[in-house]
């Protein structure tokens, strides 16, 4: 039981559990379980408190790293990134333990130069080949790869021969322009040499991706361009895909690959681009085994025609769930375990299909 010292002592005495000071009496391990559960703000606090202390919140914080650097004419240096990256690069017990690195980058300024970014670059290239242990990776790097010259594109730069043993997540992104320079079999070969991967995005990869069969074997959710999804999926266990682009991108070509994965894909989101309610039939009569299915539709006048272009294995009549706002409405095949996320553009409650 946790006794504090008595009310008129400074506020400098150690915390006792017992007679000994709290951070002699407990075990690294038990504090390490206790710090795992807590808020960076208070382990910022802890650190503070003694050595042991210290020590431990330390490992804590750098475990699971999370940064989001606003650049903008004032502040175009991704500092963050810069002094973390730095002190992973600088500590090697804390790049160690480092199972989870979140790192994106929002520009706000239309004259950014790559040279402000350069020195982040460099550390996070750096840091990132001490980074064993990691299990997550998220790396957002904005305008990085509309500002790079060098031909090839600003992750690959970063990730090439880089491994990661134990990477579950992995989402890659960057600003994109014409003319910016795209992934090639860098990504390719990095992605092959990770096959623990289960979770993959790929936001600005706009082409396909050429992986061997046996690449990839455990992937189940996927996030990224039709073209994209399509060379990646076939063969793969995915259930779970979410496609980013125009719904003309999605074509009679690359969708029916997509449902070659090996096993039933259960859940498709196209919540990130506009869809009209050809897309939604198409989607129907290729991919039937959907379960969940989440759309923005594009024309608010075509609700009754565009549900009613859905089926699934026992055609069911469509019905929308008034009781959901009308900007996010769920429809919900009568019969059936299948339901159909719609977010439209206020469409008047009551609407139903056929």
């Amino acid at each position: 039981m946790l006794e504090e010292s008595p009310s008129d002592s400074s506020v400098d005495d150690p915390i006792l559990l017992g007679n000994l000071p709290i951070d002699i009496a407990l075990p690294n391990e038990t504090l390490s379980a206790i710090f795992d559960q807590l808020s960076p703000a208070a382990l910022s606090v802890l650190s503070r408190v003694s050595q042991r202390f210290r020590a431990v919140a330390e490992r804590a914080l750098y475990a699971s790293i999370s940064i989001t650097d606003a650049l903008s004419e004032s502040s175009p240096v991704p500092f963050k990134t810069l002094r973390c990256c730095q002190t992973l690069f600088a500590h090697r017990h804390l790049a160690n333990g480092a199972k989870k690195l979140h790192i994106r980058w929002q520009s706000r300024s239309s004259s950014q130069s790559l040279n402000h970014l350069a020195p982040a670059l460099q550390a996070l290239r750096d840091a990132l080949y001490n980074l064993a242990a990691l299990e997550s990776l998220e790396l957002g790097l904005g305008p990085a790869n509309i500002l790079n010259e060098a031909g090839v594109h600003i992750l690959e730069r970063i990730i090439d021969g880089c491994a990661f043993p134990n990477l579950r997540q992995c989402a890659f992104s960057a600003d994109w322009a014409k003319g910016s320079p795209p992934y090639s079999n860098i990504l390719a070969a990095f992605l092959t040499a990770h096959p623990s991967l289960r979770q993959l995005r790929l936001s600005d990869h706009h082409g396909p991706v050429s992986l061997p069969p046996e690449a990839l074997p455990h992937l189940s959710s996927f996030r990224g361009s039709p073209d994209a999804a399509a060379s990646i999926l076939p063969g793969r266990p995915v259930t779970v895909l979410a496609l980013v682009g125009q719904d003309s991108d999605v074509t009679r070509v690359n969708l029916p690959r997509m449902a070659h994965t090996s096993v039933p894909l259960h859940q498709l989101d196209l919540s990130a681009m506009s869809v009209r309610p050809v897309l939604l039939q198409n989607v129907s009569a290729i991919l039937p085994g959907v379960r969940v299915l989440k759309v923005k539709l594009a024309l608010r006048h075509t609700l009754h025609y565009a549900l009613s272009g859905i089926t699934s294995p026992r055609p069911p009549s469509m019905a929308l769930d008034t009781r959901t706002p009308p900007k996010s409405c769920l429809c919900v095949p009568r019969g059936t375990p299948h339901a159909y996320l719609c977010e439209g553009y206020g469409f008047p409650p009551g609407t139903s299909g056929s």
